[in-house]
């Protein structure tokens, strides 16, 4: 007699999760995120000029082809989304996002900025999925962007008041928040605060820089224009100086001296805080080189 055996059901492989664009994908958040997404298994298209399919916020004719085929879509707009007119752009890129088929968009919100909320209120009006990641400063803009500078020069010049406390973000933090926003489910229609655990001021800040260097950084309060000169020796243009100036006087009036739960509960941990980044961006060496030299 023969035995006949019926064939071991083999599982259908698990579907390939959607594609995301990820705007400002070579950049300081927009980089974090792609990493993780692409540590997922998720196809990201970089939103970039110099990439396959390049990306311009600013040239409308480079959206359609930037979303199509894209489930979801990572918004970074830099220098600011505070910025004039950012608003009006946002509105007009989500709805471009809705035509192209898009259903999900994540957006980096500044934590305080009146002048961001347009921008958000635009891109939850769209009709898709959205989150709203409202952020504080990040640490990484002394390591990574326009704080780099003073830093090495052991002079933190900036507009403000040293003594207004300001709850320090950890990139790496956000990014892990914000691909969770682009794949799951538990953060649609949310607007996340996301914040340091701890409230430094720009002084207390230098100290802690102080400390991880191994050599004096001090904080100066100076005009707009100063710090519009001091950060030009690192290339930062005066268009891009000037209105940063003035988000730092309008937003350090103590009006983000406050935390809030909304990171550790995404996380699910602690968020990292301000030492630990310190710590570890002064083993990488960066804030041992030249002070004219960027990266």
């Amino acid at each position: 007699m023969t035995t006949t055996f019926a064939p071991v059901p083999v599982p259908a492989p698990a579907p390939a999760p959607a594609p995301v664009l990820v705007t400002g994908g070579t950049g300081r958040t927009g980089g974090r995120v792609a990493r993780r997404l692409i540590d997922r298994h998720v196809a990201v298209r970089i939103g970039s000029r110099n990439t396959p399919v390049p990306f311009e916020w600013h040239d409308a004719a480079t959206w359609k082809p930037a979303l199509d085929g894209m489930r979801a879509a990572y918004l970074c707009y830099s220098p600011d989304l505070a910025f004039p007119g950012v608003p009006e752009l946002m509105g007009r890129f989500a709805g471009a996002a809705a035509d192209a088929g898009v259903q999900r968009l994540v957006l980096l919100s500044g934590r305080g900025e009146d002048g961001a909320r347009a921008a958000e209120d635009a891109v939850r009006a769209c009709g898709l999925e959205w989150t709203v990641l409202r952020c504080s400063w990040f640490a990484q803009n002394f390591s990574e962007h326009f704080l780099l500078g003073p830093v090495r020069r052991g002079r933190l010049l900036l507009p403000g008041d040293g003594a207004v406390a300001e709850p320090f973000l950890d990139l790496d933090d956000f990014a892990d928040v914000a691909s969770d926003a682009l794949t799951g489910e538990s953060h649609v229609g949310h607007v996340l605060e996301l914040i340091g655990p701890r409230l430094l001021t720009l002084r207390e800040v230098a100290g802690e820089l102080s400390a991880a260097t191994g050599r004096p950084v001090e904080f100066v309060t100076c005009s707009a224009q100063d710090f519009a000169a001091d950060v030009a020796q690192d290339g930062i243009p005066a268009e891009e100086a000037v209105p940063l100036a003035g988000l730092f006087t309008e937003i350090l009036d103590g009006r983000n001296a406050f935390l809030t739960n909304d990171l550790a509960q995404a996380l699910d941990r602690k968020p990292t805080d301000f030492s630990a980044y310190a710590a570890r961006a002064a083993a990488t060496g960066v804030w041992n080189a030249p002070a004219w030299v960027l990266l």
